[in-house]
């Protein structure tokens, strides 16, 4: 054999040793390792159930672990960290609100904010629609309800609130009965973010909405926006201050507008990670639904834009060629980082409803660190169809999801699903109904675990 044959056979020797190499080390397992984020079935454990409507969980801030469930007819229930519920409510406030609709209504008690020094000063925030202010936005349209953000204190018991403490600090008339918003949240600037809707109808037009839209007006009222206050001081007869570095705080908008142009932003979070980003999930009107990063002073399009396409307030099923790229004021409009058709959509959709959930930052699934976990009420009305996306977060563009698996639930979930919430280690919550109204005793409270 001679000398170049020896060579050829070295040089494949080699070859086959450098492929037979790779194919073992890509076969052993690392047990460190994670599934991809959304291949790994996960599961939610039940937490509490026998609730109405509840729509969201909060943990107080003030050691005891304490899961306080939102109930939209008036209630706050505590379950504790062992696990056991209190049998009576945290705090009643069935009676101030609003008459409710047993079959379908967006509003009620919508939100809880437990203030940051809540520990030691006892304060914490409900969001919820009140009877309505006489008159109305003209002479033959009376207001729906009133949109009131209210603070109370603990009793001496740490398991009741003492209702006689309520102070009102913040309040706006509502012409209809949806589009609420409801969502309020301290951000890491200590500060109380609120989210409220374009005032309802369709379109973002009729009695009670200025000529192009509340969700495009910064001037004439708050309707269609993520406001920002401070609870912590007083300021021009009111109870609450504007912080300083609010983007209309020298106009020419009105000084609590932290944002704009939303239809409904019903839910929305904040990443608990370093950047600490918002994210509102904004429910659309008929062809898409869609989920914001929220930043100071930005425009998010509606009602000029419905996710990333042009809308026509006329012909709401179609999406114009073309449409502006800047508000009227100028500023530009910000695309959803998610978009999600919806059900009526007539190419397609999955979705009568965008649910703004979460970014998980516990450390009990940590293959879902830093993924954005959303949701679907329903596909329709009269099916018990809601669902649990998740997200990757990426630089530019729209992120990609996909339904979560879940091993107790092959339909995800089988459900409406009216909510989210998350504790201060990060874990998520989902909340759920079988009643798409505010009515029954089918409202649970679940708690995203990983499948056993």
């Amino acid at each position: 054999m001679g000398k170049g044959h020896l060579l050829f056979l070295g040089k494949n020797l080699m070859l086959l040793l450098a492929v037979l190499f790779i194919v073992i080390q890509s076969c052993k397992k690392d047990n460190n390792s994670q599934p991809p984020p959304g291949s790994q079935p996960y599961d939610l454990q039940l937490l509490d159930d026998n609730l109405v409507s509840p729509v969201t969980a909060v943990e107080a801030p003030d050691d005891s672990h304490r899961i306080f469930i939102v109930d939209q007819v008036g209630k706050i229930w505590i379950v504790n960290a062992d696990g056991t519920k209190e049998p009576e409510p945290f705090i009643d406030v069935s009676s101030e609100l609003v008459s409710l609709t047993p079959d379908y209504d967006e509003r009620g008690l919508l939100g809880l904010a437990f203030h940051p020094d809540y520990k030691t000063n006892g304060k914490f925030y409900l969001f919820y629609t009140a009877p309505p202010n006489p008159g109305g936005p003209d002479p033959e349209h009376g207001w729906d309800n009133l949109t009131r953000v209210s603070e109370f204190t603990v009793s001496t018991d740490p398991n009741h609130a003492d209702i006689s403490t309520e102070k009102h600090i913040f309040e706006a008339n509502h012409p209809e009965f949806n589009h609420n918003g409801g969502t309020i949240a301290f951000g890491p600037d200590g500060f109380l973010y609120i989210s409220i809707g374009d005032g309802g109808n369709a379109d973002d037009v009729g009695p009670g909405h200025v000529p192009g839209g509340n969700g495009q007006d910064i001037t004439q009222n708050l309707l269609g926006n993520i406001l920002r206050i401070d609870v912590n001081t007083q300021s021009n007869g009111k109870n609450y201050g504007i912080p300083a570095d609010n983007p209309f705080v020298s106009g020419p908008g009105l000084p609590e507008i932290y944002a704009y142009g939303f239809r409904n932003p019903y839910r929305f979070s904040f990443d608990m990670g370093a950047d600490h980003n918002l994210y509102a999930g904004d429910a659309g009107q008929s062809l898409y639904e869609e989920v914001d990063k929220v930043d100071k002073g930005g425009d998010y399009g509606w009602n000029i834009k419905e996710g990333t396409h042009c809308f026509d307030p006329d012909s709401d099923l179609v999406s114009p060629p073309s449409c502006p790229e800047v508000s009227p004021g100028g500023a530009p409009l910000i695309d959803p980082v998610i978009e999600v058709p919806n059900s009526a959509n007539p190419a397609g959709g999955i979705t009568i409803a965008i649910v703004g959930g979460c970014v998980y930052r516990g450390s009990k699934i940590t293959s879902l660190g830093g993924q954005y976990l959303f949701g679907s009420l329903s596909a329709d009305f009269s099916s018990l169809t809601g669902k649990i996306f998740i997200a990757t977060p990426a630089g530019s563009g729209l992120w990609i999801y996909t339904p979560l698996a879940l091993k107790s639930f092959p339909d995800n979930l089988g459900q409406y699903l009216k909510g989210f919430g998350q504790d201060l280690s990060g874990e998520i919550y989902v909340v759920t109904s079988s009643q798409v109204g505010p009515q029954g005793t089918t409202g649970k409270v679940y708690k995203l675990v990983l499948a056993q």
